[in-house]
């Protein structure tokens, strides 16, 4: 009798495990010559069997992402291609001052390990700067490129973003990303809809029942930050109220407008993209004589500079470093794999907890997020 030989239980636990662990290992939780656990200790935690994590480990080995040493365990490895290649790597931000310093960091380590070289250029959000290092650094000869793409300018950004999946080397974006079906890039970004989502229910934790979404534009975080923010309100059940400013105008006068509209609506906590505009409301809260967080609390976006505040900001925390080392180990895999499927990770952030919303000092508790999707 015919049929599609389907795969026993054992074997898809195997691969599952396989994969759990080279995302682990793209996210840094092992970093190039870290020691893995042992085979019983991953038994344990992933609840599979020690026969199971050594075909997993098995996995590994072959494909040279971990080395197995005997008498001293397993230890991670660099890509290969990066440490016989000496693998030229063109890095693009808008920004060396404000975000992206720890982005860069764990850029600069992962490649440092592998044995590649780094390239930098600074955009200062200006597109037609970045087309034209962009073409430097290919006519400099990189074989793949990180970059931080300015979607506001001159070229319109689904054209922009189609141009870079076209170029002629391996790219992958950072905290940029088109959620269309017709796109082909490859990227890496904070899951900036999870983080206002998790804000959201946060806040709504504690009592809050008319909820406030402050924004700056334009801003290519400003709209997943509003999905994931409505996602929640509506799921919460509460009232909510947007106020949105372009960023050049926010001043004192701004938030002054801002804190306005938030009490006529009758919001008592508030959701603010970015830390800026969070400090900024913070200290017209205090001119009109509130007290944060008893009249008013606040989670800021971006955790900057939020810890700096009279009161200092509850914040939602994009995974910076990850994101720099997530995004330079996936360009490396990819120089040294071109057949591997197109990969596009999303990072979930953390909330770190202070002074503005009331709650107790730490971090509220939800499992990380790692979505991964390929093509």
């Amino acid at each position: 009798m015919g049929g599609s030989v389907q795969p026993d239980a054992r074997d898809l636990k195997f691969r599952q495990l396989a994969s759990q662990l080279r995302q682990d290992l793209l996210l840094g939780t092992w970093p190039v010559g870290a020691k893995l656990p042992t085979e019983k200790e991953l038994a344990v935690s992933s609840g599979t069997s020690v026969s199971t994590v050594r075909r997993a480990v098995d996995e590994l080995v072959s494909e040279g992402l971990v080395v197995r040493r005997q008498g001293a365990g397993t230890f991670a490895l660099p890509p290969r291609a990066a440490v016989s290649d000496r693998a030229l790597v063109g890095v693009m931000v808008p920004d060396t001052v404000f975000y992206y310093p720890r982005v860069l960091q764990g850029v600069e380590e992962t490649l440092s390990a592998a044995g590649a070289r780094l390239l930098l250029a600074c955009s200062g959000y200006d597109q037609e700067r970045e087309h034209k290092d962009l073409q430097d650094m290919l006519d400099a000869g990189v074989d793949g490129l990180l970059v931080v793409p300015t979607l506001t300018g001159p070229e319109p950004a689904d054209q922009y973003l189609a141009r870079l999946a076209a170029l002629p080397v391996p790219a992958i974006l950072i905290e940029r990303r088109d959620t269309s079906l017709g796109d082909a890039n490859e990227y890496v970004c904070s899951h900036h809809e999870a983080g206002a989502y998790d804000a959201v229910r946060h806040l709504h934790s504690l009592g809050h029942g008319v909820l406030g979404l402050v924004l700056r534009s334009p801003s290519p975080t400003s709209g997943p930050v509003a999905t994931g923010f409505g996602e929640a309100v509506a799921e919460c059940g509460v009232d909510h109220v947007e106020f949105r400013a372009p960023m050049e105008e926010w001043s004192p006068a701004t938030a002054d407008r801002c804190l306005e509209a938030l009490l006529a609506a009758g919001a008592t906590a508030a959701v603010c993209f970015g830390d800026r505009q969070a400090i900024l409301l913070e200290n017209a809260a205090q001119r009109a004589g509130l007290r944060l967080p008893d009249d008013l609390a606040l989670v800021s976006y971006d955790d900057e500079m939020a810890d700096l505040a009279d009161v200092p900001l509850t914040a939602v925390a994009p995974p910076k470093h990850q994101l720099g080392r997530a995004a330079a180990q996936a360009l490396l895999e990819r120089l040294s794999d071109a057949s591997l499927p197109r990969r596009r990770l999303l990072l979930r952030p953390d909330i770190i907890i202070r002074q503005s919303c009331g709650a107790a000092a730490g971090r509220p508790a939800h499992p990380p997020l790692l979505k991964e999707t390929s093509s």
